[in-house]
């Protein structure tokens, strides 16, 4: 399934555009593992690596990581970069429901 494709689906979509070297993205990841329990079939989760998709990081001008965003309907409802806890991530996602 392509990027745009998984961002066009009518739930919520959170992307969590990372990269390999960073050290908050590293903190981000067991963050978002909790999530994905909390809100299962709710939305879908998914990472984009920046070094290996820089096409799609330089598509949403993803500057630096961790930068989370929330799609829907192939929309950007919600933008932000640095390390959210769960609990915050899930209230926007419920926002965008």
């Amino acid at each position: 399934m392509k990027f745009q494709e998984i961002i066009n689906q009518d739930k919520p979509v959170l992307v969590d555009f990372f990269a390999t070297w960073c050290g908050p993205c590293k903190m981000q990841e067991p963050i978002l593992q909790e999530l994905k329990q909390k809100v299962g079939e709710a939305a879908v989760i998914i990472k984009i690596d920046v070094d290996k998709n820089p096409a799609v990081a330089a598509r949403y001008q993803v500057q630096s990581v961790p930068t989370l965003m929330i799609f829907k309907n192939g929309e950007t409802q919600w933008r932000q970069s640095g390390v959210f806890p769960a609990a915050e991530l899930e209230k926007l996602i419920n926002t965008h429901k």
